[in-house]
């Protein structure tokens, strides 16, 4: 399976730390975020990523093309404006012509989720989905500011019921590269494509048992700095 890292952000959550540096190149221990993902990607059993870039673009180009990794990188650099993430998706959906991962780097990713890749990966290609998403209970999130975005019943994600939203995107997701067709927007979220499953009860979840541990300001960066 391919799989495509989303790492065209501004990461302004993060500022000053991303002022002069990509929110992927920030290091957690010895680690950068995009190094974590692709190693982690590379136990997963990955043979191919395309990267698509923007801010601070060639930042992250040199960094790939100084580090061996143990896998094709294609870098998808959006030169012109960023596409956020469905259209960042859109615009390298010619590199997939199967079911891919798209991963987001700023969640930190281990080796205890290699379990949770296997099984969604079974989950999708078993009943044959045309996406399913990792996702964790909030109450699995170490940063309490994260609300819930989404309700999970028998596999079947919605975000219907305001009351009810108790998982959270963890940042993977496998899916069916068809679902873009139809698409004519070149800038838009990905939400457009969860809503759109969602209105036909085609978006399907397994839920992560694992802490969730994401990038998700500065406060919280400076935390997993020091644990790490």
């Amino acid at each position: 399976m391919k799989a495509m890292i989303l790492s065209a952000g501004y990461g302004k959550r993060l500022l000053p730390l991303t002022k002069n540096c990509p929110k992927s190149l920030l290091t957690i221990g010895r680690e950068t975020l995009l190094s974590n993902t692709i190693k982690f990607l590379i136990q997963c059993g990955v043979k191919q990523v395309i990267i698509n870039v923007h801010y601070l673009a060639e930042q992250i180009i040199d960094y790939i093309n100084k580090n061996k990794f143990n896998l094709s990188i294609t870098i998808v650099n959006e030169e012109e404006k960023i596409l956020d993430t469905g259209g960042g998706i859109l615009n390298a959906i010619k590199n997939f012509n199967e079911p891919f991962l798209v991963i987001n780097p700023d969640t930190i990713w281990s080796s205890n989720h290699i379990k949770d890749f296997k099984l969604i990966e079974k989950f999708f290609f078993k009943n044959k989905h045309k996406c399913s998403m990792l996702l964790v209970n909030k109450l699995k999130c170490t940063d309490k500011s994260f609300k819930g975005d989404f309700s999970l019943k028998n596999n079947l994600v919605n975000r219907n019921e305001k009351n009810n939203l108790n998982y959270i995107y963890t940042g993977l997701q496998i899916i069916r590269p068809e679902v873009f067709s139809k698409i004519r927007e070149k800038v838009f979220s990905i939400n457009k494509v969860w809503d759109k499953l969602i209105s036909t009860s085609e978006l399907y979840g397994v839920e992560s048992n694992i802490d969730f541990l994401h990038v998700s300001n500065i406060d919280f960066y400076k935390v997993l700095s020091k644990e790490k």
